[in-house]
């Protein structure tokens, strides 16, 4: 009973959508952002103010004098700040923008003795007071690296508009200053310091005073960050963790992804009867979901009204990667996303698999000349493993990573060799001499392959590393070596890796394949050079697996370049900022006594 999936709901109810953006959130975020941006306008040009938008610029706050040109700027900058804010619903981002419109209506009135003024900020203030209950999302998840980011884009900012401002007063300017002199009164100016460039006239006060306020909004703005109450990025607990591995336990067979949910960088969300359960991380304002929910698929839907819930209440773009055909369906039919067809997995039945016949010959070949050269491979569960030799694992496996910062997110653990995971497989290559790699330092390693249970009867790939210096063919020698010993270990299925795209691949390389098919498959060919997406599907082939088809689960076409670039930052493909120095990384405390590594899925080819 508990692996049917649940019917179809025959109530008319008509099942909600998501989240979708609400109109008037996004029509005052885009009123925000057009005020924003002529306000700095008004505040950079002074000829702006005269020219045939002068009756729009003559009614946003401060546009005339020094003190007026400062506030214009500042307006501006903060009102294309909160823009985004609003656009999403965020509650701060309303509070700031009340408080803020009222400000710009009394300078109006204070500085330009402007009643149309005033009625142009309390005609953008009444649709927030009027529709405050729209206005409801709660903040996100963040850390002490958004002041630091703050800081390098207001400050780049900063510099770009300030040189704006010093050069936008070409006739009262004294002498012909150069680039670098411009550059240098924008440093000073932003530290209320005056700079080596002169002016005729009140000029140089209104100068000096708009780059005081730019300097002084990049301050204020960055100390907030860092000091305000952290929302800190989602961790498994203990107790999440432990009843998960109770689901796993007794579903963990659906889904070869299913213990990929304990990554400890997840956040979950269970099912009111607590029977399944979602994992996901949110990145980007994307609250992305990876594989199947977690559990009896009877009580999926109740997980997944839970993760949209959570979602509505944060503003968050939901999205779901690397589901199976089983998880697109309840995904779509209990919330009204679609699906799009994302790749195939790689799947090997141990049954089935021998290196016999003219298909299996290179890899065949490949397997005896590496046995030949000396190297011996073991495959063992990680329980069987002794202390010193797993310590030496997880060194190499860190030391052999070959990227600066961990990659993986759908199909990683993200750690080796922690004492809940002795389930874990590992195959590992060596070889006696000491021609190759360190010796000493990892002894006789050459290359490890770590793999987590899928059920009583599955594995499923983690990573694949080895040392660069040993011979090619290392990733082809331990896959073979663990399906040769997995009836030994009571292994029936072994999950390889994802291929993306594959269909379009394989499609478009075959007699009569269409223009538009060549042409697609040509551009993933282009993007191969840097993605490995053919590479690793020809991989993959070599193994004859079956394939199984995996899905992206979205709310609409417009959020794909969205949640596609949420998706690679999440597998670490894109880093928005940069690594501290291992000395300065904070170490998570071990929550358990034996120490665990950090590693991630990343696809090795020969």
């Amino acid at each position: 009973m508990s692996g049917r999936v649940p019917a179809k709901p025959t109530s008319a109810r008509r099942v909600p959508r998501g989240p979708r953006p609400e109109s008037v959130p996004l029509l005052v975020g885009r009123a925000c952002a057009l005020v924003g941006l002529l306000d700095i306008a008004a505040g950079v040009f002074p000829r702006f103010r005269h020219s045939r938008m002068h009756a729009l610029a003559e009614v946003l706050p401060g546009a005339f004098g020094p003190f007026a040109a400062a506030l214009s700027l500042s307006a501006g900058v903060l009102l294309l700040l909160l823009a985004h804010g609003l656009k999403r619903r965020k509650r701060r981002a309303w509070r700031a923008a009340v408080a803020l419109l009222p400000l710009g209506a009394v300078a109006q009135f204070t500085y330009r003795h402007s009643l149309l003024g005033v009625l142009i900020s309390l005609a953008l203030l009444a649709p927030l007071l009027r529709h405050r209950e729209q206005f409801a999302a709660l903040p996100d998840p963040r850390s002490r690296w958004r002041a630091l980011a703050n800081f390098v884009l207001m400050g780049a900012g900063s510099l770009a508009l300030g040189l704006l401002v010093v050069s936008a007063h070409p006739h009262r300017m004294v002498g012909d200053p150069s680039v670098a002199d411009r550059l240098t009164h924008v440093l000073y100016g932003l530290f209320g310091v005056e700079g080596p460039v002169d002016y005729r006239g009140n000029t140089s006060w209104t100068v000096a005073f708009s780059l005081g306020a730019l300097g002084l909004l990049t301050a204020i703005t960055t100390i907030y960050l860092a000091f305000r109450p952290e929302h800190p990025a989602a961790r498994l607990t203990e107790d999440d963790e432990a009843r998960l591995r109770t689901l796993l336990a007794r579903h963990g067979g659906r889904d070869s992804l299913g213990h990929f949910a304990l990554r400890r960088d997840k956040a979950v969300v269970f099912s009111p009867s607590g029977k399944a359960a979602v994992t996901y991380r949110v990145v980007s304002g994307v609250m992305l979901a990876s594989g199947d929910p977690i559990g009896d698929v009877e009580a999926w839907p109740g997980a997944i009204e839970r993760f949209m819930d959570e979602a509505r209440a944060h503003s968050w773009t939901p999205a779901v990667m690397g589901c199976s055909e089983t998880g697109g369906e309840v995904w779509t039919r209990e919330t009204g996303l679609d699906a799009l067809e994302l790749g195939d997995e790689a799947v090997v039945d141990v049954a089935d698999f021998s290196l016999a016949g003219r298909a299996m010959r290179n890899v065949r070949q490949m397997v005896k000349r590496i046995e030949r050269a000396g190297y011996e491979t073991r495959v063992r569960r990680v329980a069987d493993l002794g202390d010193a030799e797993l310590r030496r694992v997880r060194r190499a496996a860190d030391d052999w990573r070959g990227t600066d910062t961990e990659r993986g997110f759908s199909m990683a653990l993200g750690r080796i060799g922690d004492p809940t995971d002795g389930d874990c497989l590992i195959a590992t290559a060596h070889k006696q001499d000491g021609e190759y790699g360190q010796p000493g330092e990892y002894g006789d390693l050459k290359a490890i392959l770590h793999f987590v249970p899928w059920g009583t009867d599955g594995v499923s790939l983690d990573l694949m590393r080895r040392d660069r210096s040993a011979d090619p063919g290392m990733n082809e020698l331990l896959i073979v070596a663990a399906l040769q010993a997995a009836p030994k270990l009571g292994i029936a299925r072994v999950s390889l890796n994802f291929a993306m795209f594959r269909a379009a691949l394989a499609r478009g390389e075959k007699i009569g394949a269409g223009p538009v098919l060549r042409a697609w498959r040509g551009l993933l060919v282009f993007l191969s050079r840097w993605f490995q997406i053919e590479s690793l599907y020809k991989f993959n082939a070599k193994f004859r697996p079956r394939w199984e088809p995996r899905f992206v689960v979205y709310r609409a076409s417009a959020d794909l370049p969205r949640i596609g670039f949420a998706a690679l930052q999440a597998e670490g493909f894109l880093t928005l900022t940069p690594p501290l120095p291992r000395f300065l990384r904070r170490r998570t405390p071990a929550r358990r006594p034996c120490a665990h590594g950090v590693t991630e899925h990343e696809a090795r080819t020969a």
